[in-house]
């Protein structure tokens, strides 16, 4: 785990964004209430701060090595994301195959559809969206594919204007893309979810926000004076940014509308942008607030993730309506902290350190770097 990973300001974002994407998902239990709604209203923002975060952090991360002048260790770089990913992922996804009584809905697409991860690409989602939230999942997969590829591609050819126009073509290209697919299907209105199916799940309309980390990490990478005199302005990046998060409550009002899948996209990855700027500097605000627990959340938050729904439907048929309120928040929230604890301390964790042991001997013998 790199150092940007362990800052504070970073792990706040990414304990916001877990527990944000989990208030959202309460729907399937029935929700918080009408006095709690506001909670989880926008909860399917946080998916958007785990596509900063990772732009920025594994962004950074290949970006160094063309910086320091070396080729990109794709085998090494391969390796470290399927043990990181893999791991949990399948025993979640085993779970979900094997015992169909525990899903959060009935229907479910196949299981190689999740393992190759092309779930997003390929879903009938009014009749399988068991383990639907592994679509977020799948972006990341395809990102973390290409991404090295474009980047490797990109050095032979040390064109800044060619890195910018990519940039503007990616970002302009995600509107035109989004507005065209969203007026077809207003028009032709096809008997399915197309938000979710058409706009909301694809991997090619959900590229700001890992657009918007990639080129912090750039920036960062390659202009590093930039950054340098950028910093003095992180409070002002933080209040920037809560305003852009704002913008987007009132450009994503209507989600499935046509201001929300044009502009309010790049809006929205732009204000958490801003957010993880300043959260990366440890004298900003944010980056230096440490939040009791957030760590810890943070650190978890893999496994959160992957195993929230199940355990969400597995509490709200214990408890059978008999609770509510307050009192049937609590066996939600202790259950949920507690399988994806269990699932991170006994499976991610001995996946991180096979992980970790590989890569020694990978070095020992000179095999990579």
């Amino acid at each position: 785990m790199s150092t940007m990973q362990r800052q504070p300001g970073l792990d706040l974002l990414r304990a916001i964004a877990i527990i944000w994407v989990m208030l959202f998902h309460s729907f399937i239990v029935g929700g918080l209430g009408d006095d709690w709604g506001w909670l989880s209203k926008y909860g399917w923002m946080g998916v958007d701060i785990f596509f900063v975060l990772s732009g920025y952090l594994i962004g950074a991360q290949v970006l160094q090595q063309l910086r320091d002048g070396r080729r990109i260790d794709f085998r090494g770089f391969y390796l470290r994301r399927a043990l990181r990913i893999l791991p949990a992922f399948w025993v979640v996804l085993a779970i979900y195959v094997l015992f169909p009584s525990w899903r959060e809905v009935d229907g479910m697409e196949p299981w190689w559809k999740f393992a190759a991860f092309i779930y997003n690409l390929d879903v009938d989602y009014n009749t399988h969206a068991a383990f639907s939230h592994a679509w977020s999942l799948c972006v990341e997969e395809h990102f973390y594919l290409v991404f090295p590829l474009l980047a490797a591609w990109l050095s032979r050819r040390n064109s800044t204007l060619l890195c910018i126009s990519i940039i503007v073509f990616v970002l302009l290209g995600g509107i035109a893309l989004r507005s065209t697919i969203w007026l077809h299907d207003d028009a032709m209105q096809p008997d399915r979810n197309w938000f979710i199916e058409d706009l909301y799940y694809p991997t090619w309309c959900r590229l700001d926000g890992l657009l918007v980390g990639v080129a912090l990490a750039a920036t960062r990478v390659f202009r590093p004076q930039w950054w340098l005199r950028m910093r003095g302005y992180a409070n002002a990046a933080v209040m920037l940014g809560v305003l852009g998060v704002i913008a987007s409550f009132f450009l994503h009002a209507e989600r499935g509308g046509l201001l929300a899948n044009s502009i309010g996209w790049p809006v929205l990855s732009l204000g958490f942008g801003l957010l993880v700027f300043a959260a990366a500097e440890r004298d900003s605000w944010i980056g230096r607030w440490r939040a009791p627990g957030a760590g810890w959340i943070a650190a978890i938050s893999y496994s959160l993730y992957l195993s929230h729904k199940l355990v969400m439907h597995g509490i709200d048929a214990l408890i059978d309506g008999r609770l509510h309120g307050v009192a049937a928040f609590a066996p939600y929230a202790l259950a949920i902290l507690a399988v994806g604890a269990l699932l991170h301390y006994m499976v991610e964790r001995p996946g991180l350190r096979l992980r970790e042991r590989t890569f020694m001997k990978l070095k020992k013998t000179g095999i990579s770097e």
